[in-house]
């Protein structure tokens, strides 16, 4: 199926998929060391446990993405940054139980804006 420009829709949600996976991968990578005393005293062996399968997340999710928009690598860009932004938010507020400010509202409001221009602007 197609969407916009001639977007292919099932590229573009299995890489968004994949983005978000890896962006989620790379919080508890890297924040996990205040939630978890594992993971604070092994750093070295978390960042090699984790570094797999988040790079392949990034790489396959950027592959789809390009794909989705005819091989444009801006926004794949853009898109890895945005599912960054919907992460850190969703799982910081889950986890660390900190609250959504209205900074980080219009922060959140700008990252929607991005995904939208992405996929709707011709």
């Amino acid at each position: 199926m197609k969407i916009g420009n001639g977007m292919k829709i099932n590229n573009l949600i299995l890489g968004l998929i994949l983005l978000f996976m890896g962006q989620s991968l790379s919080w508890f990578q890297t924040n996990g060391q205040f939630i978890n005393v594992w993971i604070k005293d092994h750093p070295l062996l978390t960042s090699l446990l984790g570094g797999i399968p988040i790079g392949m997340c990034y790489i396959y999710g950027t592959t789809y993405v390009v794909e989705a928009f005819d091989g444009q690598l801006w926004a794949a860009r853009l898109l890895g940054f945005a599912t960054g932004i919907f992460s850190f938010s969703l799982l910081t507020y889950v986890m660390m139980n900190e609250g959504i400010t209205p900074k980080t509202g219009v922060i959140l409001t700008l990252a929607t804006a991005i995904v939208l221009l992405q996929i709707f602007w011709k």
